[in-house]
C-alpha cells in the first residue's frame, strides 16, 4: 500500500488464526477490510469476541497476522511501524502507573522517557479534564480518573491517531459521560480516534463513522447517519389496554407483531393510521402510537441476526485468549 494514502488506518484481507489452549484452530479475524479516514471519531463496533482487540493488537505490532496487509498513515505495518509510531497513541489495557506517585509525577516520568518537554504534561492534563486533581496520588483516583490519566499519557506526544479499546468498561454513568465528552472533543480538535466498543449507544453518541464487524468479518462501514438512514424496516410502538387482544387482531394481517413490555411493536404497516383502523374494527382503541426511530442498535441487530456472528458461537474465540502473550497499556 502506498505511503500517500488518505486513510489513517487501512487493512486488506486481514486474517488471524491461532490455536486455543485445547489445541483447536480458530479464526479471530477473517479477511477484514478496514478503512478509517482522517479526522473525527471512527467507531469499531462488534460484540465481545468479534475480533476487535485482536485487530488492534495486530495494528500495533503486538500480534502477527496470518495473512493480509495493514497500513497506518499509508505506511505498511508492522514493517514500517517504527516510522509512524510517534504519531500514534493507544490505550489497549490499563497501563501501569506508580500508585504512590501523583498523576502529574507519573506523567512527568513518562514524558522524560519518551523525550517530550515537561510542558506537554500540563497540556495533556488539561486536555483530559484532570486539572486540579493532578497532584493527588494515583492510588486514590477513581476508575474514571485512571482512564483519563491513561489517555493523557497517550496525548503527551500529540498523536495524530488515538486508538481506544473499550475505554468506558467498568465506569459509572458519570465517568462514561465524561469519557464520551472528552473523546468527542478530541475528534473535533483534529485527532483521528479509533474507538473500539461493543456498546451501541456509546458509538452512536460520539462517532462520525463506524465499521461494524461480526466474527472477525466486516459487516458494514460508513457514516453513522448513512448507516442508520439505510435502515428500511418501519416499526411502530403501540400502547393499548389489552395487548394480547390487540396482538391477535394485528397478527391477522400480514404485519409482524412483537411485544415490548406491555406494548406492541408492529413492523410492516405502511401507515400508522392503518394500525388504528384495524384495532378500532375490533373495538380496541389506541392510547399510544409511536414510530420507532432507526438507530445504530437496530442496524446492528439487523446485520447480526445470525447468532453465529455474536461472541457465543463455537468458532468464535474471546479477544483476550490468544497464542501470543502481550502486555497492553498506553502507547
Amino acid at each position: 500500500m502506498p505511503g500517500t494514502s488518505d486513510l489513517v488506518v487501512e487493512t486488506t484481507g486481514l486474517r488471524k488464526e491461532f490455536r486455543t489452549r485445547r489445541g483447536r484452530k480458530v479464526v479471530a479475524v477473517d479477511g477484514l477490510d478496514l478503512a478509517v479516514p482522517a479526522g473525527g471519531v471512527h467507531g469499531f463496533l462488534g460484540p465481545n469476541g468479534s475480533g476487535k482487540t485482536t485487530t488492534i493488537r495486530m495494528l500495533l505490532g503486538l500480534a502477527r497476522p496470518t495473512t493480509g496487509s495493514m497500513a497506518l498513515f499509508g505506511e505498511p505495518v508492522p514493517r514500517r511501524l517504527p516510522q509512524v509510531m510517534g504519531r500514534i497513541g493507544a490505550v489497549v489495557e490499563q497501563p501501569k502507573f506508580v500508585p504512590a506517585f501523583t498523576g502529574r509525577r507519573n506523567l512527568t516520568l513518562l514524558a522524560h522517557t519518551v523525550g517530550v518537554p515537561t510542558k506537554a504534561v500540563d497540556a495533556a492534563i488539561a486536555q483530559v479534564g484532570l486539572s486540579g486533581r493532578e497532584k493527588e496520588r494515583y492510588k486514590g483516583y477513581s476508575l474514571g480518573m485512571k482512564q483519563r490519566l491513561a489517555i493523557a499519557a497517550t496525548l503527551l506526544k500529540s498523536p495524530d491517531l488515538l486508538i481506544l479499546d473499550e475505554p468506558t468498561n467498568g465506569l459509572d454513568p458519570a465517568g462514561i459521560r465524561d469519557i464520551r465528552t472528552m473523546i468527542r472533543e478530541l475528534g473535533e480538535n483534529g485527532v483521528t480516534v479509533l474507538l473500539s466498543s461493543h456498546i451501541l449507544a456509546e458509538v452512536q453518541q460520539v462517532c462520525h463513522s463506524v465499521s461494524i464487524i461480526g466474527r472477525g468479518r466486516l459487516l458494514a462501514s460508513g457514516a453513522v447517519e448513512d448507516l442508520v438512514g439505510e435502515q428500511q424496516v418501519k416499526q411502530v410502538r403501540v400502547g393499548v389496554a389489552d395487548p394480547g387482544a390487540a396482538q391477535r387482531a394485528l397478527q391477522a394481517t400480514r404485519w409482524k407483531v412483537g411485544r415490548d413490555g406491555d406494548r406492541l411493536v408492529v413492523e410492516g404497516a405502511e401507515h400508522a393510521e392503518d394500525i388504528t383502523r384495524v384495532l378500532a374494527g375490533h373495538d380496541i382503541y389506541v392510547r399510544e402510537l409511536t414510530p420507532v426511530r432507526a438507530d445504530l442498535e437496530s442496524v446492528f441487530l439487523q446485520l447480526t441476526h445470525d447468532t453465529s456472528l455474536h461472541g457465543s458461537g463455537s468458532a468464535v474465540v474471546d479477544d483476550d485468549t490468544t497464542d501470543e502473550t502481550t502486555e497492553g497499556g498506553a502507547a
